[in-house]
């Protein structure tokens, strides 16, 4: 038996353990992350509990913190299953009295619940397998839930991680049972070529947004029309000229994960997995988890206003992401933004580190409510030279008495109003250590 045969069966078991947990009752509080991973994860547990004739209250947070604890505290007295966070959060995630966790980030310290995480069998959560994915397996065990592989694929897919380990597996039988079409090709959203480039983040170019430059860039290629539609000869030509654009603006890494295998979600409403995870995304930051979760619950009620949620949206952060180019600060082992009352910082930050400027990592700092949230992104490249983001949120963010985690690559924290630039000076020489040859 091969290391990756020994961890899924030690997986299989996990997974059964936690299937086992939640099966023994009849009512259950669910609370999980908004962006599309921890969506896709509520939406696979969702399913799966309403198939077992399991009642459940849903409720979906922008981080896990002591308000959430205090939400539960009124809203629930029996078992709690949080998804997409709990591991990271010890101190907190201790306070609950009975909670069933499903979670793919490091952990952080013991936990005493039934616990749900891929570290936990040597599986690195980061690159592996999404919350989504770990949902799935969970629901596996729950029932006959094979037709959610494509909500598992869309959580991994959301959260930017490879079709290895755990989510290759999950790839691969959702393909056997056709729950998945795959197909290679551009990895961006369906719809007429003009509509893509002016609304859509992936791929973020020169062009982005500019109907002008977008027409122009068309007619030089002389293709039009929908990019389902393109004939092959015309794909390797669009592709081509991306790949160019790219290559000029310096994002080599950004080629391989733009050009290559795609995927159909057959039994979703939505179809195009990046449709898919844009209109997840958008529903999370718009507090509009209800309308994603009908979604993932296949409710064709919610169609039309959700494709008109992740439109707005994705106009409304194709602005954001120019204005936050223009203010653009360095510091020694990073760079960043600091910005008020915006939106999308997750997505500011990858963008900047996917499209623009993959050298360094880059931090998105954002005044809302009486606080700062920041988004930190990296690079696989920089994670392989040593960089760990969370572990460097969590050590600066502490210091300035906040709250940070995530992973080594992708990783968020909290801090108090007036702090920005004390963690600044203070995770700079953190970073800089990390990444020192």
């Amino acid at each position: 038996m091969t290391d990756g045969q020994e961890s899924l069966v030690e997986f299989e078991v996990l997974s059964r353990q936690v299937a086992e947990a939640i099966l023994e009752h009849d009512i259950v509080r669910l609370i999980s992350h908004n962006d599309a991973d921890g969506l896709s994860a509520a939406g696979i547990m969702c399913n799966a509990l309403h198939r077992k004739n399991i009642l459940f209250h849903t409720t979906i947070v922008s981080q896990f913190d002591q308000s959430t604890l205090d939400l539960i505290g009124k809203t629930s007295n029996g078992p709690v299953i949080l998804c997409d966070m709990g591991s990271g959060q010890v101190e907190l995630t201790s306070k609950i009295k009975e909670a069933i966790i499903i979670d793919h980030h490091k952990p952080t310290g013991k936990l005493e619940h039934v616990h749900f995480n891929p570290h936990l069998v040597g599986i690195d959560g980061s690159t592996d397998l999404c919350a989504a994915c770990g949902a799935y397996m969970v629901a596996r065990q729950m029932g006959d839930n094979s037709d959610l592989a494509g909500l598992a694929i869309a959580g991994a897919i959301g959260d930017k991680q490879p079709m290895k380990g755990t989510n290759k597996f999950i790839l691969e039988e959702a393909i056997s049972k056709k729950t998945i079409t795959s197909g290679k090709g551009l990895r961006m959203g369906d719809g007429p070529l003009e509509e893509i480039f002016e609304n859509n983040l992936d791929p973020y170019l020169d062009i982005t947004g500019d109907k002008g430059k977008i027409k122009a860039f068309l007619e030089d290629l002389r293709i039009k029309g929908e990019l389902r539609n393109l004939s092959e000869e015309e794909l390797i030509k669009l592709s081509s000229a991306i790949i160019l654009k790219l290559v000029k603006q310096g994002s080599i890494p950004a080629i391989d994960s733009l050009i290559g295998e795609n995927y159909n979600l057959n039994k979703e409403l939505i179809q195009n997995i990046y449709d898919f995870v844009n209109i997840l995304n958008a529903c999370g930051k718009d507090d509009k988890a209800g309308i994603a979760l009908s979604l993932c619950m296949r409710d064709d009620s919610v169609i039309d206003e959700a494709k008109s949620l992740a439109l707005e949206n994705q106009r409304s952060l194709i602005s954001v992401v120019k204005k936050a180019q223009a203010q653009i600060k360095s510091a020694r082992s990073f760079r960043y933004v600091l910005l008020e009352d915006s939106r999308g910082t997750g997505i500011i930050a990858g963008t900047m580190t996917r499209y623009l400027y993959p050298d360094k990592p880059f931090l998105t700092l954002n005044e809302v409510e009486g606080i700062i949230r920041i988004s930190g992104r990296g690079t696989r490249k920089l994670v392989d030279a040593g960089l760990d983001l969370a572990a460097a949120m969590r050590e600066a963010s502490q210091i300035v008495g906040g709250m940070g985690g995530g992973h080594d690559v992708a990783s968020g924290a909290t801090i108090p109003k007036g702090t920005a630039m004390k963690f600044i000076d203070l995770i700079d020489p953190i970073i800089e250590k990390q990444l020192k040859p």
